[in-house]
């Protein structure tokens, strides 16, 4: 459980950055290269086998420039790593907090913390928050996973104080517009598909009580017609948020909704070419990110296969200096619609795959909607003692159950394949769909 007061004077000194010149940004953010991949080096088996391996002097990065001279760690490859090998010996695996990913590129794994580290995660992304006008004890309301209900701890509900009114994705329509109405949201937050679905029920059910002062968004890429829609909808800026599991926030967008402001003094953000080499300006490459706070399970050139653009402009009018970047592709994935009209976001999906009681024997997945009625699976297993038919029953069992669909509702056609094959642009797309669905 985070602790309240830590997070506090984390988020602190994270507001006080905001408004650093770029020599201090500089300074802090060499400072913590030097300690993080020295550290990486002596206690993290991984690091100093990759290091020895490519011949790398630790002594000689002591600044952000030098990362260049560290090989990029594709998600693929550090996810088949045994967790002991990813992880510093100074730490038990069984006394740290573990954060499993659902897979949104159909790589699932599991991240380890420490309690200072958890605190640092929440720090930062709270900070995005307050510099968009979110108050302490705003009535905030956020669409996500049950497994995210614990996340505001039970001193953070008795002193009201940032904490969040959940409201699951799982429940039909009616409900959670009536959930969220009920809770007069001041501030609206949650998976960004799930914002936007929202914002289609609250126009056609021609609800103006929903008047939230922002709305944020994360997880998922929303396309600028659904953007639009949601601030139609609620009469309220939407900002969105940008990351990944392994490091939480990386980039936000403020009331000004342009580009993204990087936490660098968190993570440092790259942008890449195929080469591994960043790109100049304004041209797009592949984000990898080096954490500045992650020493448990450090991510030191973790390339995690979206890619983006750096701004060209220095500063954003708002005020705050953090450097931008432009977001092209992120995780533009497609909805799937189910018999009944019910539309689910592709983030839904992988939250049900990671809920699946035989998914430790599936290495990777795609799921791709042909029609309303039929779905073709593929899995690419692991070492599994399980036989396949087995696996195919029970995944067809759970994900009915999951939706609350019959049997003959959808049709599964389920794969076992040795590859799952890659898009044109180089990605592994977990989820899409042929079918068309309420977001246009």
């Amino acid at each position: 459980m985070v602790n309240l007061f830590r997070l506090l004077y984390f988020l602190q000194k994270a507001n006080k950055r905001l408004y650093w010149s770029k020599s201090e940004l500089n300074r802090y953010q060499d400072k913590r290269i030097r300690s993080i991949v020295k550290y990486a080096y002596d206690t993290v088996p991984f690091y100093h086998q990759l290091y020895k391996q490519y011949g790398v002097d630790v002594a000689k990065i002591e600044k952000v420039e030098d990362l260049e001279k560290l090989p990029v760690v594709k998600k693929a490859f550090f996810k088949q790593q045994e967790p002991r090998t990813l992880v510093s010996t100074q730490y038990q695996l069984e006394s740290l907090k573990q954060v499993r990913t659902s897979g949104s590129t159909g790589t699932p794994f599991t991240i380890y913390l420490n309690p200072e580290e958890d605190a640092w995660r929440k720090a930062i992304y709270m900070r995005a928050n307050i510099a968009c006008g979110q108050k302490a004890r705003d009535r905030w309301v956020v669409l996500t996973a049950p497994t995210h209900y614990k996340d505001t701890t039970n001193i953070q509900r008795k002193l009201n104080v940032f904490a969040q009114n959940c409201v699951s994705l799982f429940e039909p329509s009616d409900v959670k517009v009536q959930q969220v109405v009920a809770a007069k949201p001041d501030v609206l937050d949650g998976y960004s598909g799930s914002v936007a679905m929202l914002a289609k029920e609250a126009i056609k059910r021609n609800i103006t009580t929903i008047r939230p002062h922002v709305v944020f968004g994360n997880a998922e890429y929303l396309d600028p017609h659904s953007r639009q829609c949601i601030e139609e909808a609620f009469d309220a800026p939407y900002c969105d948020q940008f990351g990944c599991a392994e490091i939480d926030r990386s980039a936000w967008q403020c009331l000004e909704r342009k580009s993204y402001h990087l936490d660098v003094d968190s993570v440092i953000t790259e942008f890449i070419d195929e080469k591994d080499k960043p790109v100049a300006g304004g041209e797009r490459g592949q984000v990898a990110y080096t954490s500045l706070f992650n020493y448990t399970m450090p991510f030191i050139r973790y390339a995690i296969g979206d890619i983006a653009v750096p701004d060209e402009e220095d500063t954003c009018p708002c005020g705050i200096t953090l450097p931008l970047m432009k977001v092209v592709e992120g995780r533009k994935d497609a909805f799937l619609t189910l018999p009944g009209g019910r539309t689910f976001s592709p983030f839904i999906f992988n939250y049900a795959m990671s809920t699946f009681s035989l998914f430790r024997y599936i290495d990777q997945y795609q799921i791709h909607q042909k029609k309303v009625d039929q779905m073709d699976i593929y899995f690419k297993l692991s070492s599994s003692p399980i036989e396949q038919t087995k696996i195919a029953q029970e995944f067809s069992a759970h994900i009915n159950k999951f939706f609350d669909l019959q049997n003959d509702d959808v049709k599964f056609n389920i794969s076992f394949v040795a590859e799952i094959p890659l898009s044109k642009t180089g990605k592994l797309r977990s989820v899409w769909s042929d079918v068309p669905n309420q977001l246009g």
